[in-house]
């Protein structure tokens, strides 16, 4: 599958959570980090998901927030992914920061260069890419 989404995340469904309108899935990855996507319960029932399927998470960069230090703050973003990063490529505005995580897979986001500067943000640092639980795009094989 080809698809303009960079984030391209393989993983097994570990849990699922039904609520009024829409439906939490659980996604555990090769590294032993775990995802949380929302998505309605209609789409949950298109796919057909279930606990043990193998799905594909797709998230857009530029929904990942970068965070280098949480400062004492906890966030409601359910997803926050640490790791170390990897590469920090500058454009003449935004930068694509690069975060590897425990298992191998990497994590893209794009933030404003000025980010990468306010946070001394370099490549071999820890960070955590933060993201809603509503920015994730799953996939199943048909």
């Amino acid at each position: 599958m080809k698809a303009s989404a960079r984030n391209q995340l393989f993983g097994k469904v570990t849990d699922i959570r039904t609520g009024a309108v829409t439906v939490e899935v659980t996604i555990g990855l090769k590294g032993g980090d775990t995802l949380v996507s929302s998505i309605t319960i209609e789409s949950a029932q298109s796919l057909g998901i279930k606990n043990g399927d193998e799905v594909l998470a797709l998230i857009k960069a530029p929904f990942i927030t970068v965070v280098k230090d949480f400062g004492g703050y906890r966030l409601s973003a359910r997803n926050q992914l640490k790791g170390t990063v990897k590469r920090i490529e500058k454009g003449a505005v935004n930068s694509e920061v690069v975060i590897e995580l425990a298992g191998g897979d990497s994590v893209a986001g794009i933030i404003t260069n000025e980010s990468v500067e306010s946070m001394g943000l370099r490549e071999g640092d820890t960070a955590s890419a933060v993201f809603k639980a509503g920015s994730v795009i799953l996939g199943v094989k048909a």
